[in-house]
């Protein structure tokens, strides 16, 4: 009976696309690249986040007016201090350990991410972020291009999902990627336990190591084999790491925990991404009682991250982290008729990491639609525009953390002078 990849792999790495090269060079390599290496976590919060509610413009008086039950009270807020506009700014009171992270000076805001004529859609707006290119999202994504940069042969584990499916960010032209979404469940699939299982799988990996000449798709199959069998075991010494902190028991929470002990184990990856669901508010978004929608949201962003952060510090790894956070597109200025709010244009991004700057970046909207000619509101004053270029936060990014140049893999120049948090 043929022996497809599915069956003795469970939960395995993606086909990856390396040319044949034993599973002890292999592993030689990524103790090569993780030691003492930079890593970038990159957190989508899928569904599209509601930035006024998040960071909060207290003190305008159209941010309550327009909406009369979703408004956070001004009492309530975590505040943070005023922008270079001089607009006050506070946090959604269910994100203490972003206000902490805040006062460390560890914690950045760009506000008012977007671009031009935001799409509206989640499908067609996550190809855009993806791809960096709101005219032809189709194609590889921005970090998926930056991977095809990296000296061959690539590590198989240089890029971890912790989601499902691998995102549009991390499609490329050479490289493949892991999906990790349990540790213990990335194994060597067998119906046997112990010594046999053990026979089985050298058996499977002596099969894999056979390529055939003159058949380069048995070839590849064998090479996507040697690849997933070379990294079962650095896998597997994630499911032993200790946290120094306890994180909470929430799937986002135990994600970061294990992008953690990946970092601890140096393992080889590089970029890791991170998603966390729920940020559709269409109806009863309920952004103050304690059992509201969006306070779960928040709690949950702000208990996992915090609890990472503070275990990465323990753990002497804050400063070569960097962690960067997304949403497809925000949300409408005024609530609607379900107590909720409809698909936006620009949101919010935060940066986090022991080498950031923290602080506030770019300014805060004018909520104010009656002023037809408020520079700060689009789509007649329903949406908030956007006053930073979301491919100027991936300029810094790949300029300043990853070491390669932002020029060639968004292909333009988007660098801005005055995001200064690396």
């Amino acid at each position: 009976m043929p022996v497809s990849r599915r069956t003795f792999m469970k939960d395995g790495v993606a086909a990856f696309t390396i040319g044949a090269a034993a599973p002890a060079f292999l592993s030689d390599l990524a103790r090569a690249q993780g030691a003492g290496g930079r890593s970038l976590v990159v957190l989508d919060l899928l569904g599209g986040n509601d930035s006024l509610s998040m960071l909060i413009p207290y003190t305008d008086s159209y941010y309550y007016s327009r909406r009369p039950t979703l408004a956070v009270p001004a009492g309530t807020v975590l505040q943070l201090g005023s922008d270079s506009s001089g607009k006050p700014l506070g946090l959604h009171p269910g994100l203490p350990g972003f206000s902490e992270m805040f006062n460390q000076g560890r914690l950045a805001f760009v506000q008012r991410t977007g671009y031009a004529n935001s799409s509206r859609s989640h499908f067609q707006g996550t190809d855009i972020w993806s791809t960096a290119n709101p005219s032809n999202w189709s194609g590889p994504g921005w970090l998926g291009r930056y991977l095809d940069t990296l000296a061959a042969p690539l590590d198989p584990l240089a890029a971890w999902c912790a989601a499902g499916e691998a995102p549009h960010s991390l499609q490329s032209n050479k490289s493949a990627v892991a999906t990790i979404p349990s540790v213990a469940g990335y194994a060597f699939s067998s119906p046997n336990a112990g010594a046999e299982a053990s026979y089985e799988r050298a058996a499977a990996a002596a099969i894999a190591s056979h390529v055939p000449v003159g058949q380069p798709h048995v070839g590849l199959v064998s090479a996507t084999a040697q690849a997933a069998m070379a990294t079962l075991d650095r896998v597997a010494s994630v499911a032993t790491y200790k946290p120094s902190v306890t994180y909470p028991p929430s799937r986002f929470a135990q994600a970061l925990q294990a992008v953690a002990g990946a970092m601890v184990r140096q393992i080889g990856t590089q970029i890791f991404w991170v998603q966390t669901g729920g940020y559709d508010t269409h109806s009863a978004q309920d952004t103050t009682s304690d059992t509201g929608a969006y306070v779960r949201l928040m709690r949950t962003l702000n208990d996992g991250l915090l609890a990472f952060y503070n275990d990465l510090q323990g753990q002497g790894l804050l400063n070569n982290t960097l962690i960067v956070q997304f949403s497809e597109f925000g949300r409408r200025i005024s609530e609607n008729g379900s107590r909720g709010t409809d698909h936006g244009a620009a949101s919010v991004m935060t940066v986090i990491g022991g080498a950031v700057r923290g602080g506030l970046y770019g300014t805060a909207p004018s909520l104010n639609d009656a002023d037809t000619s408020n520079p700060t509101l689009e789509n007649n004053g329903s949406d908030v525009g956007y006053e930073t270029d979301f491919r100027s936060v991936y300029a810094r990014v790949i300029d300043g953390w990853l070491g390669a140049s932002s020029v060639a893999i968004l292909g333009g120049d988007f660098r801005k002078s005055s995001l200064s948090f690396l």
